[in-house]
């Protein structure tokens, strides 16, 4: 007997979220995560340009303005601000007391979101972004 392929991808048959928009994405996501994902997203949302537009992308919400200017997701036990590994570096000295990755910077979901520090990264990418434009 010949095995029949699923149409659905891996991820969707392990249960694993494939949200079209960044509204089905935040409505898969349980307490606490959801509520340091919005205080996130709004820290955000106050510093990159007006025109900017929430996308999925890579599965998780960005914010894009011409090109993706951040992304951030949430995890079981924390929320990730995924700025470029260059903007990490510059933040280094900063950013000792978190965990992070390449990319990638975790905000535990069990202490206070650092805002005036994350909006601080939003803008040296924004501006990092607005420098490549020439």
């Amino acid at each position: 007997m010949k095995k029949v392929k699923s149409s659905k991808r891996t991820s969707e048959r392990k249960g694993k979220c494939l949200a079209q928009t960044v509204g089905e994405y935040f409505t898969a996501v349980p307490e606490p995560a959801r509520s340091a994902l919005e205080a996130m997203r709004e820290a955000i949302r106050s510093v990159v340009p007006a025109e900017a537009t929430e996308v999925i992308s890579y599965r998780i919400p960005a914010f894009k303005h011409n090109r993706v200017l951040v992304w951030y997701a949430a995890f079981s036990e924390h929320c990730s601000l995924f700025p470029t590994a260059s903007v990490i570096e510059a933040f280094k000295d900063e950013l000792k007391g978190f965990s992070t990755a390449k990319g990638t910077i975790h905000f535990p979901l069990d202490k206070p979101l650092p805002t005036s520090l994350l909006k601080r990264i939003v803008k040296a990418r924004v501006a990092g972004m607005e420098g490549k434009k020439r």
